[in-house]
């Protein structure tokens, strides 16, 4: 039973040195280097190139090496009735709510627009909002949104959350589905995308959506670019219904060069780098299924394929 790793980020023998490093006498490879391809049991990934998993015919598990699998279930090829995980991490979650407070922080105070201002030697003053002027809705509250949500109230902030499901979680109130996103948008000032990507959540992030939110809201995306209609947040942004946009997730990575967030004055734009996976606090949980996959023990964080999470 032995490991692959397919990435294409050129992180491949770094990630092979931690396992490594954790269990000297485990067998990983590279999915570039010549491997007994019916040995390998697991293959951890992040953005594969679509129908090389179908290259193993003993695979019993995939790994992604982050939170996110919606690549996986998106690739034609993959083989299904293998089980998939994900990466359930508290760095990476406090990582993510200390970027995403951050943001709520530089849009209160118009941090983005003194930048501006200061590379054009503008001397301008504007007005700022308080803590108490807003109200935070967050969409998706697994555990980067419940994280988020928690740090968020503990700094004063109003708080609720929307879901596609239930959660519990006392810490907000959370809105359930589309008979409560309505009223879920209506008492936002500041939107987070925390959701998972699937085929209900694809392109949410609409023009209907946005008409729903207050004049003057603001919107952050770090969950998924496909959660996004580019073009239906540019005409909100140009009509002055929201007040703009962070965004760190997009279609296609890099944003293209001549996209047109790059220059808008209302939008930030981040390179996909809100919560990256820390390799100290991931290894050990992949090895720990890894171990109990080769016992045939119960997997940790196993992703429902009907859902997509």
């Amino acid at each position: 039973m032995s490991i692959v790793i397919i990435r294409q980020d050129g992180k491949i023998n770094e990630w092979i040195a931690s396992l490594k490093k954790n269990n000297s006498d485990i067998e990983v490879y590279s999915y570039l280097e010549a491997h007994p391809k019916d040995k390998i049991t697991m293959a951890i990934v992040w953005k594969h190139p679509n129908g090389s998993l179908l290259e193993y015919p003993n695979l019993k598990c995939v790994a992604s090496f982050g939170a996110g699998v919606d690549f996986i279930f998106d690739d034609p090829g993959f083989p299904r009735g293998v089980a998939v995980t994900r990466v359930v991490d508290p760095v990476l979650a406090s990582d993510m709510s200390e970027f995403v407070i951050a943001n709520i922080f530089n849009f209160l105070k118009n941090l983005t627009d003194y930048k501006s201002d200061q590379l054009s030697e503008y001397w301008n003053r504007r007005p700022y909002k308080r803590i108490a002027d807003v109200s935070v809705g967050i969409m998706g509250m697994g555990a980067l949104g419940s994280l988020a949500a928690k740090n968020l109230k503990q700094y004063g902030f109003r708080v609720h959350g929307w879901a596609n499901s239930p959660k519990p979680n006392h810490e907000v109130r959370t809105y359930v589905g589309q008979t409560e996103l309505q009223s879920f948008l209506s008492a936002t000032d500041i939107l987070v995308c925390l959701l998972p990507l699937t085929e209900e959540t694809n392109g949410i992030l609409n023009k209907e959506l946005f008409r729903n939110l207050p004049h003057g809201a603001y919107v952050i995306n770090v969950a998924r670019g496909g959660h996004l209609i580019d073009e239906d947040l540019l005409e909100m942004l140009d009509n002055d219904h929201l007040a703009g946009a962070s965004l760190d997730v997009f279609h296609e990575e890099p944003l293209p060069k001549k996209h047109p967030f790059w220059r808008h004055p209302k939008i930030l734009v981040t390179p996909h780098t809100a919560s990256v996976s820390d390799m100290d606090s991931v290894v050990p949980q992949l090895l720990e299924n890894y171990n109990r996959l080769q016992k045939g023990a119960f997997l940790h964080n196993i992703v429902s394929a009907k859902k997509g999470y």
